[in-house]
């Protein structure tokens, strides 16, 4: 009785000057809402899902379950946190009705209602991601930043300004543990800085006969290792205006950096001259090396039949030794798809990849889906109510297994938003809902992309001035 009494004070607190409705037309259609929050599956700790009408709309009323939660002039819909909270709590487990009643210069109207479903599993709390232009053209003005998903909260934790305008890669926790984590900074004094319980060390994560410096990476569950890649990238301009640009390798290679003894372990299943191997990432008890690869191009004409298989080696966490037998998960040649991006559940059960026709780098490949494989049972789900037209990809996954967040295009084919779809234990995927924002305003307005989204359990420990700070150290060089 008390959560609706404080709704109740609320709404008439807020909506004491917005007309009620009256002599109200019910239409058989959905409301048009932007983002799409209709018929989704939410966890209890997430943010208000904040929303507008794609039209001219005077006044806004929502109801939950019959009852008036929001009313306000305008077409957005900007909910109390307060009220939003003791809401989903009062519904974990079920699912609520909600209704939109808007007013227009012809009268009131009432859309189709639609239900939210609210579940006890949450998301994990923090998320950290990219801001970068769409396009080719520039990599400047970069920001790394990190969001609170139960509230609006939002800093940067490496920023352009005060890195010397380099190129950040994308973060990376270990366990979506935030007290240990890493990212890179490119260019003159950059390297991987590495976050140990809030301390940024600088490493060198290069040999004399390695083909590049690190490019993609991820820890080993007791974060002593690292497995990376490193990459010659190139890229290539199409010249069809519905296709904008390809990035591919010509040479990569995968070793483990041993963080504790600032040593390298390598192996020739995993530097071959004649193979392409990137994109590794551990299994979630340490046991397995899962990376992508594919045969070196013989020439850049063959770049559409350069497809890339799943494999996994194994891998000693105890003695830091790697395995002599490679196991192929997913065979390019069978399936006729290109892999890339493997990450495995935390809870063992399940691998999310990206699928594309050909190539590693899906971000311009409208056809790029997201796979669900069991990995007991081997069956592959194709996540048909997660994908959509455009380009899906740059996945992780929540600590609990559960929620699965990834960067989307599915609005206009050339902004990157993040997405969240919840995965039940029987690997059935929910319809996936943005990131919600304060304004529902904001991605009409925000001119860049959300590259690689990362969920942590908490906040990162260290700050803007920390990275800043660390550009001058000496890099710590591995053997």
């Amino acid at each position: 009785m008390k959560y609706w009494f404080y709704i109740l004070i609320t709404i008439w607190v807020c909506g004491a000057c917005v007309p009620s409705p009256e002599h109200v037309q019910k239409v058989d259609k959905a409301a048009p809402i932007y983002p799409d929050y209709a018929d989704v599956t939410i966890p209890v700790n997430i943010a208000p899902l904040n929303f507008l009408l794609r039209d001219d709309a005077l006044s806004v009323y929502v109801y939950i379950d019959n009852v008036v939660f929001y009313a306000g002039r305008g077409n957005e819909v900007t909910f109390d946190m307060e009220d939003w909270k003791a809401m989903l709590a009062k519904n974990v487990g079920k699912s609520v009705e909600v209704k939109v009643v808007a007013k227009y210069a012809d009268g009131w109207k009432e859309y189709r209602s639609f239900r939210w479903k609210v579940v006890a599993d949450e998301v994990d709390p923090y998320l950290t991601y990219r801001l970068i232009e769409p396009d080719y053209e520039v990599f400047n003005n970069l920001v790394l930043q990190e969001r609170c998903v139960e509230n609006f909260d939002v800093r940067n934790f490496s920023d352009y300004g005060m890195v010397g305008n380099r190129c950040m890669n994308c973060h990376t926790y270990a366990s979506q543990d935030p007290s240990t984590s890493m990212f890179y900074l490119r260019g003159e004094d950059g390297g991987a800085i590495l976050n140990v319980d809030g301390k940024l060390k600088k490493l060198e994560l290069k040999r004399e006969d390695m083909v590049s410096g690190s490019v993609y990476f991820g820890f080993s569950p007791s974060a002593r290792y690292v497995v990376f890649s490193t990459n010659v990238i190139i890229p290539a301009f199409h010249a069809q205006g519905s296709k904008r640009m390809e990035v591919f390798d010509t040479k990569s290679d995968v070793y483990v950096a041993d963080l504790t003894d600032s040593r390298f372990i390598d192996s020739p299943l995993l530097a071959d001259s004649t193979q392409l191997e990137t994109f590794p990432t551990f299994s979630p008890d340490g046991k397995h090396i899962y990376y992508c690869t594919a045969h070196v191009l013989d020439s850049l004409g063959g770049l559409t039949s350069l497809k890339y298989s799943l494999c996994r080696v194994a891998f000693d966490e105890e003695n830091g030794t790697i395995g002599t037998e490679v196991d192929t998960v997913y065979n390019a040649k069978m399936m006729g798809k290109s892999v890339c991006h493997p990450r495995v559940s935390p809870d063992g059960q399940y691998l999310v990849y990206t699928v594309a026709n050909y190539g590693t780098f899906p971000i311009w490949h409208r056809e790029a889906d997201l796979q669900l494989m069991n990995l007991q049972t081997g069956e592959i789900n194709l996540m048909e109510e997660v994908n959509s037209s455009m380009s899906d990809t740059y996945h992780s996954w929540s600590s609990n297994s559960r929620w699965l967040a990834f960067a989307s295009k599915r609005d206009d084919g050339l902004y990157g938003k993040v997405y969240y779809t919840y995965i039940n234990k029987k690997g059935v995927c929910s319809k996936p809902f943005a990131l919600p924002q304060a304004h529902p305003s904001f991605y009409d307005d925000c001119l860049k992309s959300f590259n690689a989204p990362e969920q942590g359990k908490g906040r990162l420990p260290f700050s803007i001035t920390d990275v800043h700070q660390v550009l001058s150290a000496s890099p710590t060089k591995f053997q």
